[in-house]
C-alpha cells in the first residue's frame, strides 16, 4: 500500500481516480480548491489549497507525506477561459506542483497531459503522418489548453534532467473520460449523453472518437506506479479504450470529419480506435477492462482487427469539444 496525493482530486477524473486507488488499497489524499462532498471522496482525506500559490502548494504537498504524487489539477476545458489565463494557470500549476513534489522528496510523480497536444482540430487543417496515433506522433498544439499540456510534459522532462533517477516521472494522456455514472445516462463533460454521442458521430468527431472509462485510468495509474522504478524515466503514455466511441469503423467516419484522411484511416477497420494504447500494454502490461458496448449492452460489429489483439468483442472540430 502506498500513500498517494492527487491534485484535482475533486474533479471529474479525480474523483474516480481517488476512489479507484483507495479501492485498490492505497491511502489517498485529494488536493483541490475546496473540500468536496462527492460520494467518491466520502471518508477520504482532503486538503483545500490554491495550487497556483507556490508557497501554499509547496506546504500542502510536503504535508501529505506521500509516496507518489498525481497531478490532475488544471483548467480542463479548452476556451473555457481566456487563452492567456488557461496557459498561465495550467503551466504554472504543472511547474509548481511537480517542483513541490521534488522538494518534498516524493519519489514518484505523474502528470496528466492530453491527446490534444497532437493538434487535431486545428482551424487551418491537420493531418498526422499515420494512424493510429501514438506517442511517436509529433505534437502540434494549436490552442492554449493543448500548449499548456505540452508544457506540462516538457516540465516533467526538465525536472527529470535535473534530478536524474532520484525522482521517477511519467506523463499520461487520458482520452475523453467517461465516468461510471455517465454510462447510465448522466451528461458527459460536453453536456451530451454517451448515447447521444453514439447516435450523432459529429459529437464525438472533435475528439476523433476517443474515450476511456475513468475506472481504467485508475488501474492504469496503479499499474504505472508499480512499474515506475523499472521503466525509463519521464515516459509518456496514451491511456484509452481498445475501441472507438462509434458504431461504424473509423475508416468510414474519419474522412467525413477530417478532410484528407481517407488513405490514413483505411487502417482503422472494425472497432479500431484512432489512438493506440499499445505502449501501455507493451511497457506496463496494462489493458483497459471497459468498453462502451459492454457498458451499454450492445453487440460488437465486424471482425476484430489483427493489428489490435487487445480489442474486446464486446478541431474545425467544435472548439469546446476538443477535450481529449
Amino acid at each position: 500500500m502506498s500513500r498517494i496525493a492527487v491534485t484535482g482530486g475533486a474533479g471529474r477524473l479525480g474523483r474516480s481516480l481517488v476512489a479507484g486507488l483507495a479501492a485498490a488499497g492505497h491511502e489517498t489524499v485529494s488536493l483541490d480548491r475546496a473540500v468536496s462532498d462527492a460520494v467518491e471522496l466520502q471518508g477520504l482525506e482532503q486538503i483545500a489549497v490554491d495550487l497556483t500559490d507556490t508557497d501554499a502548494a509547496t506546504r500542502a504537498i510536503a504535508g501529505t507525506r506521500a509516496d507518489a504524487l498525481i497531478h490532475l489539477a488544471a483548467i480542463a476545458v479548452p476556451f473555457s477561459a481566456p487563452e492567456e489565463v488557461i496557459l498561465r494557470t495550467n503551466a504554472t500549476m504543472a511547474l509548481t506542483v511537480m517542483t513541490a513534489g521534488v522538494a518534498a522528496g516524493i519519489p514518484k510523480i505523474v502528470t496528466a497531459s492530453s491527446p490534444t497536444v497532437l493538434g487535431y482540430g486545428a482551424p487551418k487543417g491537420w493531418l498526422p503522418d499515420r494512424l493510429p496515433l501514438d506517442e511517436e506522433t509529433t505534437p502540434k498544439p494549436w490552442n492554449a489548453y493543448a500548449l499548456s499540456k505540452h508544457l506540462a510534459e516538457q516540465t516533467m522532462a526538465m525536472l527529470a534532467r535535473q534530478t536524474g533517477d532520484a525522482t521517477r516521472f511519467a506523463a499520461f494522456r487520458p482520452c475523453y473520460v467517461i465516468a461510471p455514472e455517465e454510462w447510465k445516462g448522466a451528461p458527459t463533460q460536453q453536456g451530451h449523453t454517451v448515447a447521444e454521442r453514439l447516435a450523432d458521430p459529429a459529437l464525438s468527431a472533435p475528439a476523433l472518437f476517443n474515450y476511456v472509462d475513468a475506472r481504467d485510468v485508475a488501474t492504469f495509474i496503479d499499474t504505472l506506479l508499480v512499474a515506475l522504478p523499472d521503466i525509463p524515466n519521464a515516459e509518456v503514455f496514451f491511456v484509452g479504450a481498445d475501441d472507438a466511441l462509434a458504431r461504424r469503423p473509423l475508416a468510414e467516419l474519419l474522412p467525413r470529419f477530417v478532410p484528407g484522411t481517407e488513405e490514413l484511416a483505411a487502417e482503422l477497420t472494425g472497432t479500431a480506435p484512432a489512438f493506440s494504447n499499445a505502449k501501455a500494454r507493451r511497457v506496463l502490461g496494462w489493458r483497459p477492462a471497459h468498453n462502451w458496448r459492454g457498458e451499454l449492452g450492445e453487440p460488437p460489429f465486424g471482425p476484430v482487427p489483427h493489428s489490435h489483439p487487445a480489442l474486446a468483442p464486446s478541431p474545425d472540430l467544435a472548439r469546446k469539444d476538443v477535450l481529449a
